[in-house]
């Protein structure tokens, strides 16, 4: 991994710009926060910040590009696992009860709820959602044994409610008193999924 230090400093600014960004929607929502609210919120003058980012468009590309690559690092460490299905349940687990998995919920309610408002943004969040369940199918292919066309034939929607159970877990209202059910819940779920594939027999499919 890069240290800081090895990141060109152009790139430095604008992993800083987005971080801000994510704090001006999280506490405005997407419509509140202005082009000037994310100037400020970045320390910078409104002129300088279109030169980053001419748009809120263009804010929440690099958002979901950011947000891929960190998915795709995940997803390569469990392809190399000896049981890549173990390593899944393990990282979904981890990943749905994690506070920081809320905190990011936050903003991804806030852009899906743009995203059935403004065509962009729609398309944006579609091809995230996407590629994330294309990785998942990878997995599903490569636990079974199964070229990918046969993989993704049997299971794309698995792929895709895998990803509208952890999108929606992520996104709820903080509710501590039941949250911890409701992801156990949630999780139970994922796993029956899980299962069909792990019990999936490819000689009677």
């Amino acid at each position: 991994m890069n240290t800081t230090s090895e990141i060109p400093l152009a790139d430095q600014r604008t992993a800083e710009i987005l971080a801000s960004a994510r704090l001006a929607f999280a506490e405005k929502g997407f419509d509140g926060a202005s082009m000037q609210d994310l100037a400020r919120k970045a320390g910078m003058s409104v002129g300088n910040f279109y030169r980053y980012f001419p748009s809120k468009a263009a804010i929440v590309d690099a958002l979901i590009a950011l947000d891929l690559a960190e998915i795709e690092q995940d997803f390569a460490h469990i392809l190399c696992d000896p049981d890549p299905i173990k390593a899944l349940r393990a990282t979904i687990a981890q990943r749905i009860s994690n506070s920081d998995c809320q905190e990011d919920g936050r903003i991804w309610a806030e852009i899906s709820a743009a995203a059935l408002r403004k065509q962009e943004i729609g398309e944006a969040a579609f091809r995230m959602e996407a590629e994330i369940a294309r990785h998942l199918v990878t997995i599903f292919a490569r636990a079974s044994g199964l070229a990918f066309d046969k993989a993704a034939a049997l299971w794309t929607a698995h792929a895709q409610l895998v990803v509208m159970l952890v999108k929606s877990c992520a996104m709820r209202p903080p509710e501590p008193a039941s949250s911890n059910d409701l992801t156990q819940l949630v999780m139970r779920m994922i796993n029956g999924l899980l299962d069909d594939i792990t019990t999936f027999d490819a000689a009677k499919g």
